[in-house]
């Protein structure tokens, strides 16, 4: 092989090293938080395209959470279906790489309330209004 190749080879391999090393391969933490009060339980459905982390029956005041590692491609998303007595069934993006890299990092935190559900923005420390519930 001549040394322009071995070169040019070289420097392929190394932009190709350089860019899987730019999407964030940390573990990241999810957590959904129930805060609906009254006593009411929650019942949540969480999973990946490859992970299902089965029906959740998290109680008034309690929470459910979970770990994974984000993939190199940067299309890591979960979702979740959830229900309660009000709202027999909900979907949302529990974690979106599109949404969330920046602004949850490591730590994706929702609180379900009676009003609505609110997401904790890492970057600001702020809990921020996400979804209205359907009328």
């Amino acid at each position: 092989m001549h040394a322009p190749a071995v070169i040019g080879n070289a420097l392929v391999i190394l932009l190709i090293l350089s860019f899987c090393n730019s999407v964030r391969t940390d573990n990241v933490h999810v957590s959904v938080k129930n805060r609906l009060g009254n006593g009411k339980n929650l019942t949540l459905h969480c999973q990946s395209k490859d992970t299902d982390l089965g029906e959740q029956n998290v109680i008034d005041g309690g929470e459910f959470g979970w770990d994974f590692s984000v993939n190199v491609w940067g299309s890591t998303l979960f979702y979740c279906d959830m229900g309660w007595d009000a709202v027999q069934e909900y979907h949302f993006d529990a974690y979106s790489f599109e949404r969330d890299f920046a602004r949850c990092e490591t730590q994706c935190s929702w609180l379900v309330s009676g009003e609505g559900m609110y997401g904790l923005n890492g970057e600001t420390g702020f809990w921020e209004f996400a979804y209205d519930w359907p009328s």
